[in-house]
């Protein structure tokens, strides 16, 4: 969901990767960056410099789509930007197709005899990666198009649509690692030199894995705190009655304390941000923190406001949360974030949700 970005530092100016290369943002922490076939047209991932078992090498942070133009840019940046070294572990900061789509072959191209290079995942990413690889995940199939008509997406265009999309995580993800390494929130990962903690994240993923090291200053956040879009939070059909959104504010209350202010942020999608210019607290991690609070109070009090006027249901709030045309792609993110506020707000006892004879789920002032 895009709204007016916040007055962040951007210390890399608007300096980005080239396909298949790599930006040096640290000693031994690389940037590089693919391609997506969306609106949200990129993911960026990371190289850390480490040293495991007694061999050195590299580990990679987040993989890309599992796409042929994925690999490509990989062999690429392998040939360039390695030293000669190999990869020998890829972390998986959570199961979403443009963060774990090429694990499986990362993983098996740089596994030997001697030593397996492991996807490094929370549980329950790796588990509900194999649930979405063998049903039909929340963007697509019958399940999701029943799930998103019961809450008022019965347009018979829009429902046609995400019927045909059965199989679509599948076909962003052609294959999961067999085996992970489980991390948990609250460990701390020795990479290389250098000690990162294992932050546990909760509302975008089912245990979103991100990486802090106090050390040097720098925070690789995966999706829970990007800098000119909000991070998706949605009620997904497999949990139809979830309360995501709290999660999430929870989540980034928890960033809040534990990141410093002179934190530089990495994350999946934009430009890195904050840094020792933002040390003072403004132009940083608590700066874009305390605006991500605001925008959702903000589209609390919307979703309250209209569901005051008349029963709502998630496909009512659409133009009132999201001012501009959406594609099918974005509808079905936008049907789960719309939930994600009413959800909220009724399980706080703020509204009530009934279910009409048309069979959809409305909600009002309770």
């Amino acid at each position: 969901m895009s709204h007016a970005p916040a007055a962040l530092h951007y210390p890399f100016d608007q300096a980005v990767p080239e396909p298949g290369r790599v930006l040096q943002i640290a000693d031994g922490v690389l940037w590089l960056r693919m391609a997506m076939p969306f609106a949200l047209n990129h993911i960026n991932l990371w190289l850390l410099r480490d040293r495991l078992d007694g061999r050195e090498g590299w580990t990679i942070v987040d993989c890309g789509l599992g796409k042929s133009d994925v690999r490509e840019q990989w062999e690429q940046v392998f040939a360039s930007a390695l030293g000669g070294l190999p990869v020998l572990r890829v972390v998986v900061t959570h199961m979403h197709p443009d963060h774990i789509g090429s694990a499986a072959w990362l993983t098996e191209r740089w596994s030997t005899p001697q030593q397996a290079c492991r996807a490094w995942i929370s549980a329950g990413d790796f588990f509900a990666a194999q649930l979405a690889m063998s049903h039909d995940a929340d963007a697509g199939g019958d399940r999701a198009a029943d799930f998103f008509a019961s809450h008022g997406l019965t347009d018979p265009a829009a429902q046609a649509g995400v019927r045909e999309r059965s199989g679509y995580y599948q076909r962003l993800v052609p294959a999961l690692p067999p085996q992970h390494v489980r991390l948990l929130g609250g460990q701390v990962l020795r990479i290389g030199d250098d000690s990162w903690h294992c932050i546990a994240g909760y509302g975008h993923a089912p245990e979103h894995i991100s990486l802090h090291c106090p050390a040097r200053g720098l925070y690789i956040a995966g999706d829970m705190l990007l800098p000119r879009i909000s991070t998706n939070v949605s009620v997904h059909n497999n949990e139809p009655e979830g309360d995501p959104l709290s999660l999430y504010l929870d989540s980034l209350a928890a960033l809040a304390r534990l990141l410093p202010p002179q934190t530089l942020v990495l994350p999946s999608h934009g430009l890195p941000f904050g840094g020792e210019q933002a040390a003072d607290g403004r132009g940083g991690a608590h700066t874009r923190i305390n605006e991500l609070a605001r925008h959702h109070d903000e589209r609390l009090q919307e979703t309250l406001h209209a569901c005051r006027q008349q029963p709502t249901s998630a496909a009512d709030l659409l133009p009132v949360l999201f001012r501009r045309q959406l594609d099918l792609h974005q509808t079905t993110f936008a049907m789960g974030e719309a939930l994600a506020h009413l959800h909220r707000l009724w399980l706080a006892g703020e509204l009530r949700r009934e279910r009409g004879a048309d069979g959809v789920y409305r909600f009002s002032l309770a």
